[in-house]
C-alpha cells in the first residue's frame, strides 16, 4: 500500500524533562520515529516508561525539552484539530446527552463554515457510526462504561482528524466489552482511513490491531527499544489470528521484550 511509505509525523530527537521537587526528571530520551500516513502504531512498555508523555508530544499537550515533532511537514507546536485524542478517561460532560458532547466537537470545528442543520448530520453519522444512534439522547449516568467510551471515540471522530491518539481507551473496560470495541474500532479505522497511535499495555491488543509496535525501555531516560512490524492481513478476525502462527510469534516477541530484556521492572515490583 502506497500510503504507507510516506513520513507523516517525524519525531527527531526528542527528550522531555521535567521539573520535580528533587530535581529534574528525565522523562524521555533520543526518541527517533516515523509513521506512516494511514498507519496505526502502538506504543508499549512497563508503566513508567513515559508512552502517555510521547503521545502528549504528538498531541501537542506538551513541548519537548529538545528535538522537534512534525505532522504533515508542519512543527507541532500545539494541540489541533488534525489531531484527536481519546483518552482512558471518557471526560465527558454529565449534564449534557451523547448528542450534545460530539456536538460540542462538531460545533467548535464546524462552525464558521457549515449551518447548524450540516453540523448536526455530522454529529448524527459519527454517532451511527459507533453504534450510538439510540442512546444519542441519553446523558452519561445512563450508559454502560463501554458506551460512554464509544462517545469519546465518536467525539474524536467527529473532527475528521488526520491523526487519531489513543491513550489506553479500553484499559478500564471488562474483557469482552473491549475485545468489542477493539473490533469496532478496527472497522472504525478501516473506513476513515485515520492514521492513529495508541497507547496500551495489552500484548495481544497490540498485535490484533497494529500495523508496527514501538517498545519502550524502562524509565527514567526511556527510549524506543525496538520496533517490530506486524504483517498480519486486513480485514483482521481475532477468532482466525488466535491459531495463526505468524501472529504467536508476533506476540511471542513482544512478550519476551517486556518480560525478559526488560524484567527488571517487574523484579522491583514483585
Amino acid at each position: 500500500m502506497t500510503a504507507l511509505t510516506t513520513k507523516y509525523i517525524e519525531i527527531q530527537g526528542v527528550e522531555q524533562t521535567f521539573k520535580t521537587q528533587k530535581g529534574p526528571f528525565c522523562a524521555l530520551k533520543n526518541i527517533n520515529l516515523t509513521v506512516a500516513k494511514g498507519e496505526f502504531v502502538a506504543l508499549i512498555g512497563h508503566s513508567g516508561c513515559g508512552k502517555s508523555t510521547l503521545l502528549n508530544l504528538i498531541a501537542g499537550l506538551t513541548t519537548p525539552t529538545e528535538g522537534s515533532l512534525l505532522c504533515a511537514n508542519r512543527e507541532i507546536s500545539g494541540p489541533g484539530p488534525e489531531r484527536a485524542v481519546v483518552f482512558q478517561n471518557h471526560s465527558l460532560l454529565p449534564w449534557l446527552t451523547c448528542f450534545e458532547n460530539v456536538y460540542l466537537a462538531v460545533e467548535r470545528v464546524f462552525s464558521n463554515t457549515e449551518n447548524k442543520a450540516r453540523l448536526k448530520a455530522r454529529t448524527d453519522a459519527v454517532l451511527t457510526m459507533v453504534g450510538l444512534t439510540a442512546a444519542a439522547q441519553k446523558r452519561p449516568g445512563e450508559i454502560s462504561g463501554g458506551m460512554k467510551q464509544r462517545v469519546g471515540i465518536a467525539r474524536a471522530l467527529s473532527m475528521e482528524p488526520k491523526v487519531l491518539l489513543l491513550d489506553e481507551p479500553f484499559g478500564a473496560l471488562d474483557a469482552l466489552t473491549r475485545a468489542k470495541l477493539q473490533d469496532e474500532l478496527l472497522q472504525i479505522v478501516a473506513t476513515t482511513h485515520s492514521t492513529v497511535v495508541m497507547v496500551t499495555h495489552d500484548v495481544d491488543e497490540a498485535v490484533l490491531l497494529s500495523d508496527k509496535i514501538v517498545m519502550m525501555t524502562n524509565g527514567p531516560a526511556a527510549t524506543i527499544g525496538e520496533v517490530l512490524s506486524i504483517a498480519l492481513a486486513r480485514p483482521r478476525n481475532r477468532v482466525a489470528l488466535a491459531e495463526s502462527t505468524q501472529y504467536l510469534h508476533y506476540r511471542k516477541a513482544v512478550i519476551d521484550f517486556l518480560y525478559t530484556r526488560q524484567a527488571h521492572v517487574e523484579k522491583q515490583t514483585a
